[in-house]
Order: structure tokens, then C-alpha cells, then sequence
């Protein structure tokens, strides 16, 4: 039986917000268009837009309403940013490079730092080889500087999460708060299983705000495994790939199974 793998975010963001526990750490997402981007923009003064059908982070906008002195609005896509004077002027130039790809707006989370540097979290969620939903892994990614997305194929530095959140949480609390984030990606998993229920495995990406609530971001149906090689407790791999091997992901040669 095929691994099922889901690309629209709407349909999975969607999943996600029939679970009143889960709806609370979905930040609200709309899909693109005049009235919600401005609407949007009013309440939260920072949104991201985003293609439905995305991956990598490729295509992304950070856009945001400047505050005075400075008028009118900001966006910015890969290394490059752009101002608008009006709000007509910043929709017609995101239209024009958006053209007629579906795209989502979602409220924009303002991630916690590390060296001045945002990150956020990935968290790896598969079923065991008893066919439970469990958390095997947790990774910090830590933005290019020069850049607006996290993702690791867009210039990331993975890194432990403990060290990242070493100057907003003593470490005496660390390890409940790593446990509410593994806690909600099984929930997260669980969720979805019921609308997709040939998901084997996710990753869910988390931001983190000032506040530490942990916002579910995005979740990636082919989550990338060997961006937790990176870390330096090699158990957490061993664990992730040898459960990809039981659910059929892999061959136990190492090589990609075809599904």
C-alpha cells in the first residue's frame, strides 16, 4: 500500500482546524486575494504569502504594513525587498508575480531569535513499527540571515533545539517544553490520519513565539529525514530511518522504496 502524501496545505491546514485542542496553534490562514490580504494585514500587520502547492519555501512573500514615520507596505521574496505606497500599488505587484497559482495568506508569527537569526522547529512524527503515532525527532533550523523562509533547501543551519532555546528557557524547563511540542505533533498526526489515513509519517514545522506558544506553521507529508544526520546524538537518525524502513519508505539497503 502507497505511502500517502498530501501537497495542498489548505486541505491539511483544513484537517488540522477540526481538532478544537489543534485549531488554537493554527495561526489563521485564508486563501489570497484583495479583501483577505487587506483585511489580514490590518489585524496582524505582518502576514506570509504562500503557494498552495509549495515546497522549500520557494515562492514565499513575508509582507507588512510599515509603521510611521515610514508609509505604506514592505514585501520581501528570497533576498529582495520592495516597497508599495499604497495597498493597491503592493496587491497589484504581488498579483503580477503570483499570477494564477492558487496562494494562501497566513498570519505572520514573529519567531525568537538565536544570534539575531529567526528559527523555528521541525519535529518528525511516524508510526512506530506497532503502527502508533510517535514523535522520533525534534531539530532547530536557523535562518539565513539574508532570508525570510526557514526551510533547510533554502540556506537553514539545522541545529539542536536545546541549544537554540538555551537564552529564552532555563534548562530545567526545557524538558517540558520539548515534550509539549512532541505531544502536539502526535496530535497533529493523529488529526490528519483521519482524513488521510494512509499517512505514515510528517513533519511538522512549529513556530515558536516570545510568549513560547507553538504555532503549527506548515506540515510536510515527505518529511526530509536526513536533516536529522546533522545532529550530533546519532540515535535520533537511526531511530527516524529504521522506522521509515518498517513502513516501507526505505529498503533495508538504503535504497528509496518505490512508493
Amino acid at each position: 500500500m502507497r505511502i500517502q502524501r498530501v501537497r495542498s496545505k489548505w486541505k491539511k491546514t483544513g484537517a488540522l482546524l477540526q481538532s478544537a485542542e489543534l485549531k488554537k496553534h493554527v495561526p489563521d490562514t485564508r486563501w489570497f486575494g484583495r479583501k483577505s490580504l487587506q483585511d489580514m494585514l490590518d489585524q496582524y500587520g505582518m502576514v506570509y504569502v504562500k503557494p498552495d502547492n509549495g515546497s522549500f519555501g520557494k515562492g514565499v512573500f513575508r509582507v507588512e504594513r510599515l509603521h510611521p514615520p515610514q508609509v505604506g507596505y514592505q514585501f520581501r521574496i528570497g533576498t529582495s525587498t520592495h516597497h508599495a505606497a499604497t495597498f493597491d500599488k503592493l496587491y497589484e505587484q504581488l498579483q503580477q508575480r503570483t499570477g494564477k497559482r492558487p496562494y494562501l495568506v497566513q498570519r505572520g508569527i514573529h519567531l525568537l531569535t538565536h544570534r539575531k537569526r529567526r528559527f523555528d522547529v521541525r519535529v518528525m512524527v511516524q508510526k512506530n513499527p506497532h503502527g502508533v503515532w510517535e514523535t522520533t525527532g525534534m531539530i532547530g533550523r536557523l535562518g539565513d540571515p539574508r532570508k525570510i523562509v526557514t526551510n533547510y533547501h533554502n540556506g537553514a543551519t539545522p541545529m539542536s533545539l536545546s541549544r537554540l532555546m538555551t537564552q529564552h528557557l532555563p534548562s530545567a524547563k526545557q524538558q517540558s517544553f520539548t515534550a509539549r511540542l512532541a505531544s502536539l505533533g502526535a496530535l497533529a498526526a493523529r488529526q490528519l490520519e483521519t482524513r488521510y489515513p494512509r499517512l505514515k509519517e510528517i513533519g511538522v514545522d512549529v513556530a515558536v513565539d516570545k510568549d513560547l506558544f507553538p504555532w503549527i506553521l506548515e506540515i510536510n507529508t515527505l518529511p526530509d529525514p536526513f536533516l536529522f544526520r546533522k545532529l550530533n546524538d546519532k540515535r535520533v537518525f537511526r531511530k527516524i530511518y529504521r522506522y521509515a524502513v518498517s513502513y516501507g519508505r526505505f529498503k533495508r539497503n538504503g535504497r528509496a522504496a518505490s512508493r
